[in-house]
This record gives structure tokens, sequence and C-alpha cells, in this order.
């Protein structure tokens, strides 16, 4: 098969033998050929033949943009096979066929029926077979051609990062590397010039220049000064085809700024200046400003101001406002216009940070001379002390002068001055001023003890303007005299062992003084020598503001003298002296061998024991509680009653309580009591405690042998066996109570019990003979003789 193309300029014809597939070379005019056998047809012995002519290829080209009426002819396939009749026809297959790219099935003719672009899609892969159009069966294999999209120059240069912004320092060398700038072409870089682009300056010339092929963009005059134009806009043209005439182009802005360096010195717009200050102008504070012109900008403009020299520096300070670059002037000293009416100041600007490449450009520095005229103020009084101190003595008479303050007018008018006190606290009150003269006099009497210094103000005004007035604190010290006796430091309370020994210190005294100590830091002690010789203690002067208290005998004695009285004498060693007598009160006490005391009066039986005030107070309080509690019980007790009604049932003995005192003992009526002597009469009498029994006459001789053949062991026995088997009493343990007495004595019985049942020789008519206290007793008894008698 053969091959025609339009793009090619001479078209090459290759013989194939039944070749399977070809394939386009990679470059333009290139033919690769591959040797391989044909297949054998179905139901053939497969048979080798010699090779015969097959495709014929080439790479196909077809124009981009293309924006013909008519389809672009792209090319020809033809078939060896094709004898011109009809019988092949021709298939494509593959990118773009049948949409793009179209195929005349009997010619073989290529056409492509759209505009195409290089830059979107650079080449097609397409497949070509030739078969029998009336058995529809190949003649040839399918192969495989390129169809590539012709480059032509369709897109212009682009900038992709513009536009561009960029700095370069002032006054730098001609060619100083500002900017690189790229452009990029879409069109085929290795096909012509479409894609080759240079560089070139379309504004921005003299000052800027460009590489043509690199696009590195320089300054191209020395010494570019900020100063003079800071920004420049730069126009960069991109053009392909080499430039040349026809091709694209594209263009971009570079904008330039020139960064400023320290290349100005700072310069004062003046040579001399004048400034006004009035002479009232408070020290410290700002009184004028000044400032050098810098064009530089930044911290390439920062200065620093001085005062070099000039008669004013000492009274004027110069500094730097950081913001406004100005030199704030200041006030060191008062100004006086009496004596300096105005100060020259040399004052010097500089710059701070210097850049010593352009030092010959210098001195980066400039100096200005500033005149300070003082102005003229009506002052206040002026005193010749900033404070005053002065003395007094206490005590001192009203009208005792303390000192004297001065102030004059400082103007030239010397106006006369007036002084006052101002009252505004009450130490102001104890004094007063001479309004002419100023001097200060007491008001009051002093006390140093009291108060021993006084704060006051005094003001002065000229006569002439009274509203122009200044102060000065005035202090007032109240001198110290001896007016003040001294006097024992303490209440003393002075011990003497009554086993003390002469000679022995008992006590050390000491005194104070209130007056201060040039009145009364030495103390001296002595006895009143109006008294006659102390026999007991005596006193020794220590010199150093104490005494000693000394015993004079052996022994003391607190039977025959507990308590001594000792006066003692202090005189103080201030002008003129002063003197206080006190009386020591001495206590005997007895002591310890060692010194300690063991007791002193009343007070020391206590503290003899051992115990304290806190452990008495316990123990009283324990006594009263035992007692309250004895109380309370014994009061439980008689408020506590039994029953009187007890059960016929009960025939256990029980003690039978009456608070009434009864008859007295011939009273037999209530009770039987020899029902609790004799055991054998408690046997029979048995009568019930709510009924009063009715006692018979008991035979007043009971024989003796039965009351002494009862015996108290057999007698309890009994009992506890009766109430072992009384089925009526408690079934808990009882106490049972019986008041006997036991076998009587040989010498009879001593009680009264059975004054009742016997006679008595007893005579008690002498009753009557022990007077009046015993009137009572002696009439019971005198009436119960003749009862017997009848």
């Amino acid at each position: 098969m053969r091959i025609t193309s339009t793009s090619c300029i001479c078209p090459v014809l290759v013989c194939l033998c039944f070749v399977q597939r070809c394939y386009g070379a990679a470059h333009h005019g290139s033919i690769k050929v591959t040797r391989n056998q044909t297949k054998h047809i179905e139901g053939e012995t497969e048979v080798h033949h010699r090779p015969k002519r097959g495709w014929v290829w080439n790479q196909f080209f077809v124009l981009e943009e293309h924006m013909g009426p008519d389809p672009q002819y792209v090319g020809k396939l033809h078939s060896n096979s094709d004898k011109g009749d009809g019988s092949v026809k021709y298939i494509l297959t593959g990118e773009g066929a049948g949409t793009i790219f179209i195929i005349d099935d009997t010619t073989g003719d290529i056409h492509s029926t759209k505009s195409l672009d290089r830059e979107q899609k650079t080449h097609y892969v397409l497949h070509a077979q030739a078969i029998d159009r009336r058995t529809n069966k190949p003649l040839e294999p399918e192969s495989e051609f390129i169809i590539k999209v012709q480059d032509i120059n369709d897109n212009a240069p682009k900038f992709t990062d513009g536009p561009y912004i960029v700095t370069v320092p002032e006054m730098s060398e001609m060619g100083t590397s500002v900017l690189q700038v790229t452009a990029t072409d879409a069109d085929d870089p290795t096909y012509g010039n479409s894609a080759r682009v240079v560089y070139s300056i379309l504004q921005g010339q003299p000052y800027f220049s460009v590489d043509p092929k690199t696009g590195v963009i320089r300054t191209a005059l020395h010494n570019m000064d900020r100063e003079a134009r800071e920004h420049y806009s730069v126009v960069i043209q991109a053009k392909d085809m080499a430039g040349q005439v026809g091709g694209l182009s594209g263009s971009t802005t570079v904008n330039i700024t020139l960064t400023d360096v320290n290349d100005n010195p700072p310069r004062f717009p003046q040579k001399h200046y004048q400034l006004y200050v009035p002479e009232s102008a408070q020290v410290g504070s700002a009184v004028g400003k000044i400032k050098a012109n810098d064009a530089d900008t930044g911290s390439n403009a920062d200065m620093k101001y001085t005062i070099i020299n000039g008669d004013g520096a000492g009274v004027f300070s110069i500094s730097t406002d950081k913001e406004t670059r100005e030199g704030i002037l200041s006030l060191k000293k008062p100004l006086n216009y009496e004596k300096k009416k105005s100060y020259t100041l040399n004052i010097e600007g500089a710059n701070t940070h210097l850049d010593f490449r352009f030092s010959h450009l210098g001195p980066f520095k400039d100096v200005t001379m500033l005149k300070v005229i003082v102005g003229d103020v009506d002052e206040p009084p002026l005193f010749t002390m900033p404070s005053y101190v002065m003395e007094v003595y206490e005590n001192a008479k009203i009208g005792t002068p303390v000192g004297t303050v001065t102030a004059h007018d400082p103007d030239a008018a010397n106006s006369l001055v007036r002084y006052f006190i101002d009252h505004n606290t009450e130490e102001d009150r104890y004094f007063t001023i001479d309004a002419s003269t100023g001097t200060i006099k007491t008001a009051k009497i002093f006390d140093r003890e009291e108060t021993p210094w006084y704060n006051i103000t005094v003001a002065a005004s000229e006569i002439d303007n009274p509203e122009l007035v200044s102060h000065v604190p005035v202090g007032v010290r109240i001198l110290d005299v001896n007016d003040n006796p001294p006097e024992l430091a303490r209440d003393y309370d002075v011990v003497v062992c009554e086993n003390s020994k002469p000679g022995q210190v008992i006590q050390t005294i000491a005194a104070t003084d209130k007056d201060n100590s040039a009145n009364g830091a030495r103390f001296h002690f002595s006895l009143d020598e109006g008294l006659s010789l102390n026999p007991n203690f005596t006193l020794r002067n220590n010199e150093d503001n104490t005494a000693s208290i000394l015993t004079r005998r052996r022994r003391y004695s607190r039977t025959t003298q507990d308590t001594y009285y000792l006066p003692v004498l202090i005189s103080d060693g201030g002008v003129p002296p002063l003197s206080s007598s006190s009386t020591l009160t001495i206590r005997v006490c007895a002591c310890e061998r060692d010194g300690r005391v063991r007791t002193c009066h009343a007070e020391a039986f206590l503290s003899s024991a051992g115990l304290s005030t806190g452990a008495l107070i316990a123990i009283l309080l324990c006594i009263v509680i035992l007692l309250a509690i004895v109380v309370l019980f014994i009061t439980l007790r008689r408020s506590k009653k039994e029953p009187l009604i007890i059960s016929e049932e009960d025939v256990r003995e029980n003690v039978v309580t009456y608070d009434d005192e009864g008859g007295g003992e011939e009273d037999t009526e209530a009770f039987d009591i020899t029902a609790l002597r004799n055991p054998s009469a408690a046997e029979e009498l048995k009568y019930r405690r709510d009924v009063r029994p009715e006692v018979k006459p008991l035979s007043r001789h009971h024989p003796s042998s039965s009351l002494d053949s009862i015996d108290v062991q057999e007698f309890l026995n009994q009992r506890l066996a009766e109430a072992d088997l009384d089925p009526s009493v408690p079934p808990y343990d009882s106490l049972q109570t019986y008041a006997y007495e036991g076998h009587r004595s040989e010498a009879g019985s001593i009680s009264s019990l059975d004054s009742a049942t016997t006679h008595s020789d007893q005579d008690y008519n002498y009753l009557g003979d022990w007077g009046p206290e015993f009137k009572k007793l002696a009439e019971l008894y005198g009436e119960i003789e003749p009862e017997r008698t009848t």
C-alpha cells in the first residue's frame, strides 16, 4: 500500500513483504521496516510465499488552526491489492477517526474536518486496514500510524508572575541587578522560532535596562537618588520568533522603589535662633523645641541633639523626641532675670546611624546657635533659707521671742514684705509673728514632756501685690528645763528573810526622770538625813543610777515585827537639782536556805502546804458538792414513805417507821414494844398495821426460864425455814429484820423500853432541884410516881 502525504516535501515509497504491522518513525522521513510471515488462511495449509509489496508508511502532518472552508487534506492510504476497480475498502479507526479525521473508503484519502490546536493535543494515534469490499476479509493486516499536529505561531509569550514590585537601594552602582523576569510561550519550542522569546524594555529608560535573553533587569545609571525620585514604573516586553517582524509579544510592569540609605546629613534651617523664657519657668519643664531637617527616612534620619558649649549649658538641657525627631529644651536651674537676662547655647544635631560608604558626603551633623532671652516677671518674696529650725525653753513666758525669718522681693522694685502664719493646724496657734520684722514669739506656755517639737508654716507676701505669696516651713524645738523630780522606776516589793545576815543586798532600786538626759540622767540615792540612823537597813548608792538596800543586823522575826518602812531620798543632776522622797515597804518572810521565800504572813501557810489557789478552790468545790449530795439523800429518805397496809397473808416481820413522837415510853397502846424484845411474844402477837391493836395488859412477871431457853440461832433458823416454805412470800429474795437483843445479862437491862411493864424504884424528885432548865423533865417524871402509887 502506498501512502501519500501532502505535507511531506519528498514522498518516500517503501515496499514491505507481508508486513503485519508498520510504524512511522519518530522523525520526519525515517522508515522502520519489519519482516514477517503472512497468516495462513483458515482451512488451508500454511504456505510460504516470496515477499511482495505491502504498505508504504510515513508520518502524517496536519497544520493547526486551519481556517479554510474545505476539510484539510492530510494524506492518502493505498494498498498494492488495490487495482483501482473499487474492490478494496479502506477503514480508519483510532483517536478522532470519524469525527476529526475521515477517510474515503475507496480512494484512501484522509481529511481533517476540524481546526486543531497543538497546544491542546500534539498528535493522534490511528489504525488503518484494507479489506475486500465483497468478502469483508482483510487484505492487509491492521496497521497503526500517527498524525502529528504541526505547530504554527499562534501563542504570544506571557508573564505569569506579573506585575512585579521590587526595591533597590538608592545610590547603587550601575548594572546592579534588580529582578529577573521570565515569559513563557505555549508554542512548540522544537519547531521553528515560535517559542523563542527575546526581552526588551518599553518604558523605564534610561534608568534601567533588561537582558534580551535572560530577562534580568539592571540599573542603567550611577547614583540614583531616592530624594530626587523614589518610584519607577518599568514596562518589559517579551516577543517570540526571536524578535522578528510578525512575532507575537506580551508585556508586564515592574514597579521599582528606591530604598533609603543615609546619604544626607542633617541641616538646621537657620544658623541662629532666639527663644524667650520667663524667669518664672519651673525647673524640669520644657521651654522650647528645635529641629534639624534630614532628607533621609526611617533610622537613617534618627539624630541626637546636644549642647556642645555656651554659657547656658549648666542651666538648660536638651533631649530628643524619637517620634518627631525634635530637640526638647528643658530648664535645669531656676532663672533669675535680675541676675542674668540672656543665655547663648550652641546646639548640635547629629545622625545616630552612619553608613561609612557615604562618609564622603558628610559630616553628618550640623550646629546652630540658640539665644535664650529671660523674661522679667513679678515674683513672690524669696526667703533667705529654704527652711528654719528654732529653739525655745519650756515654761517660757508668753511673748518670748523664738526666732526671726527673713524674705525679700527678688524683683528690681524690691517691694516691702509682710509676714504671717497660716493657722491651718493647732500647732500654728501656739506662735505669733511680727508682720514687719518676721520675729516669731510664743503664744502659750510649752511643756516639753508633753510636746517636744512644733511645725509651723510662715508665709510672706509683697505689700504691693498680696496675691504673690511664698511659704517656708519652720520647726520649733522645745528645750528642756529641770522641772520634774526623779522618782522610783516602779513599785518595789522588798522582802527580807528572817535568817538574813548583816550587809546582805535584799533589793536593787532604780529611778526615772521625765526630763531629758541633760537634766536627769544622773541620780543620787540616800536615806533621809532628818531621821535618826536606821538600825535595821542601810542604802548604798551604786553610782550607775541605781542603789542597793542592805541589811544591818543578823536576824529578823515576823512575830516581833513583820513590816519595815524605809524612806529613800532621790535627787537628779539638773540645774537646779530636784529631789523626791519615796518610802519602801520591807516585809519579813521565812525563807529556805537558798533564799527562796517560804512564808510571808497569812498567805504563807497555804503556800507551805504546797497548794495553789486553784487547788484550794477545787477542794472547796468538792466539799460543797459532797454536802449537796448528803442533803439530797437525806431529803429523799424523808420524802420516801412505805404503804401502811399489809396483806393478811404477809406474815413477815416488818419495821414500821412513824414520824410522830408518840406519848413517850408509857404510850404502849400504839405498839407492843415487847414484841421487839421478846421473840416468843412476837410469835403470839401478829396485828395488822392498818388497825390499831387493842393491847391487853401483860403480866408484869414472865417466867425467866422461857426467856432464857430461846436461842437466837434457833430462832433465825426457824424463821428462815418458814420463809422458804411459805408460798405467799415474793419469789425474789427479801430482807427480814428482827430487833432481838439476845439473852438478858445478869445485871439486867439498862434500857427504858421495859419501863412500861416493870416497876422502877428510881426517885426523880431531885430533878426539881436542878433549876428551871429541868422543870419540864421534873414534871414528867414527877407525874409518873403518883400513877405508880395509885
